[in-house]
């Protein structure tokens, strides 16, 4: 199945071949407007589709005492709020100039919107939504979000399939057009063993009318093993925290891939298409002439005289494959030989009497 068209950024994914990938900057930006477009350029040179943040407020994301979630040997804030906090200063004028600056870099722009109000200024700057895993369950986000009519990629982290079915037919009810849903594990760092890339799988057979993807907290490896196999699994879309320095403390860098990690995802992508080849079983080019003389043709085993009625004892089949086929066994049996034949002689039709 094709993606809805707003992602086809080229044929190569329009075809399926390639999954659209998805930069998720999300704050590591760290509230510098320079540090964010620096970070837009190398998602887009290093070939992400889109480069995505997280709008918000901290007053409206999270109440006072909010007690973290996330490996606090990497963040050690303890309160959600104060976290949230240090990183919500862009506003609507920032938001515009970021998207401006993803279209001279012709990359996506996307930014998850935590509130109700910020939806309505940034819908303008949005071709889809991105729906972040702990709002599956807000209804009046879900709804405002579905009124605007627009696509949306919704992360299912922490979630069961009852909570998925429910948000993904909330949002269909409410105007919706198309809904991607995204395997997700809500761990900060999310350790391999805790990947469960078969929920891709199960994902894909609950919903067979959806595009499905995967986004992933893993740390990132030389391989890029998790999102390879993702991808393999059959995930459509695959988003994944960006950075510019993975050794930088705190917040999202350090289970982030940085511009040599994503070419070398895309490497491993195109080695995977390419053993991956066709799906139309046929003939390959290449094994035309393996086909031709791998394969066998009725041969005569003895030397029989003209005239003489051919039967199975006379036939043997052999390689090359350049005679009568052994499909046609068959029908040689009971034929005249118009001619002496030697043994190994590589039976024609014009060695046989057809009446």
């Amino acid at each position: 199945m094709d993606l809805h068209p707003i992602f086809l950024k080229n044929q190569k994914i329009k075809d399926g071949v390639h999954p659209y990938i998805i930069a998720e900057i999300g704050v590591n930006h760290e509230g510098n407007l320079q540090k964010a477009k620096l970070l837009i350029d190398s998602a887009a040179i290093s070939g992400a589709h889109a480069a995505k943040f997280q709008t918000y407020k901290a007053e409206t994301i999270a109440s006072l005492n909010s007690p973290y979630y996330w490996n606090i040997k990497k963040e050690n804030t303890k309160s959600q709020f104060d976290l949230f906090k240090k990183y919500d200063s862009f506003n609507e004028v920032d938001y515009i100039e970021l998207h401006k600056h993803c279209l001279k870099k012709n990359i996506d722009f996307l930014s998850t919107p935590f509130d109700l109000d910020c939806i309505e200024w940034l819908d303008p700057l949005l071709s889809f939504y991105k729906i972040a895993s702990a709002d599956i369950n807000n209804i009046p986000l879900l709804k405002k979000i579905a009124n605007k009519n627009k696509p949306a990629v919704l992360s299912t982290g922490a979630s069961t399939m009852e909570e998925i079915v429910f948000a993904v037919n909330l949002l269909k009810e409410n105007g919706c057009p198309n809904i991607t849903v995204l395997h997700c594990v809500l761990n900060y760092p999310t350790p391999k063993k805790n990947a469960n890339l078969n929920m891709i799988k199960s994902l894909i057979e609950h919903f067979p009318n959806h595009t499905i993807g995967y986004s992933d907290h893993t740390l990132p490896d030389d391989e890029m093993s998790v999102l390879q196999l993702s991808f393999i699994y059959g995930a459509k879309i695959i988003e994944k925290h960006f950075t510019l320095d993975k050794n930088l403390p705190g917040n999202d860098h350090y289970h982030a891939m940085d511009g040599k990690d994503l070419k070398q995802f895309i490497n491993k992508l195109n080695s995977i298409n390419e053993l991956a080849g066709l799906s139309e079983k046929k003939v390959l080019k290449s094994e035309e002439i393996s086909r031709k003389n791998a394969r066998r043709s009725i041969v005569i085993k003895n030397n029989i005289k003209k005239h003489h009625i051919i039967e199975d004892k006379d036939l043997i089949a052999k390689r090359p494959g350049t005679g009568i086929s052994p499909v046609k066994w068959n029908i040689v049996l009971g034929k005249k030989i118009k001619h002496d034949l030697q043994k190994d002689h590589i039976l024609t039709y014009d060695d046989l009497m057809m009446i």
